[in-house]
């Protein structure tokens, strides 16, 4: 691949709508694109093409061992990509989607892709932007990681994205500077105790509150802090998100 991306101001609704369909043309093409979130701006590729997938982590300089989370456009597309879900998860995401939460599932077994060494789970995120939905909505689920280079931080902005990523995007979406600072909470929902692998944009105040509310224990909400890249279907700066993360 070769030559600069394409850049759109999602703020012109001429330039949105040019943006938004040439992103999704360079999905369907397998190439990556840039997109705006509420956390921190994200690099996207079709999840269900394998290659897409691996270009995504090459670009990056990252491994199968850390594989993307999906990002969605909807919280009823959850039920698509998952199973075995704890009662408590549809009533969390209910309140916290869109937004900066990401959860880890086990995904269905009949799912035809490819994200790295996920251990049969995926972590699914609702991002809060109106920019990355209306591209999710035409996309469908899209393997979003931060738009940065691994050790470097996540790019904030759609220049700061398009300096690291370079040549290997095909896309850029400007939706402006990124609102959120931090990438998205993970929760891990492949029990029936939350616990959380990396907190984020929501807090564990606001985490546990709405927990409690829905009956679920939080008996793991303050255990000792786990690094996210040890765990199933996660990765440690995402998005972005979820960051996508991010």
């Amino acid at each position: 691949m070769s030559g600069d991306p394409e850049l759109f101001d999602l703020s012109d609704p001429e330039s949105r709508e040019a943006g938004l369909s040439a992103a999704v043309n360079a999905c369907r093409r397998g190439r990556l694109v840039v997109l705006p979130t509420d956390t921190v701006y994200g690099v996207g590729a079709d999840a269900f093409d394998p290659e897409a997938v691996q270009r995504l982590l090459d670009a990056k300089g990252r491994g199968r061992e850390m594989p993307p989370p999906v990002l969605v456009s909807t919280p009823t597309t959850l039920d698509a990509l998952t199973t075995e879900v704890p009662s408590w998860v549809k009533g969390l995401v209910a309140r916290c989607w869109p937004g900066p939460l990401t959860v880890v599932c086990r995904q269905q077994p009949s799912l035809r892709w490819d994200l790295g060494e996920t251990r049969g789970t995926v972590a699914v995120r609702m991002p809060d932007d109106d920019g990355a939905l209306d591209l999710l909505g035409r996309t469908g689920p899209l393997a979003v990681s931060s738009a940065n280079l691994t050790g470097r931080p996540a790019a904030r902005t759609a220049a700061e994205a398009a300096e690291m990523l370079g040549e290997s995007v095909a896309v850029v979406l400007d939706g402006g500077p990124s609102r959120g600072q931090v990438a998205s909470t993970i929760v891990d929902a492949t029990t029936e105790v939350p616990k959380v692998l990396r907190e984020g944009g929501l807090s564990l105040a606001e985490l546990r509150e709405v927990l409690e509310e829905l009956g679920a224990s939080t008996a793991e909400l303050g255990g000792p802090e786990q690094e996210p890249e040890t765990q199933p279907g996660t990765q440690p700066e995402a998005a972005p998100e979820d960051p996508p993360g991010a």
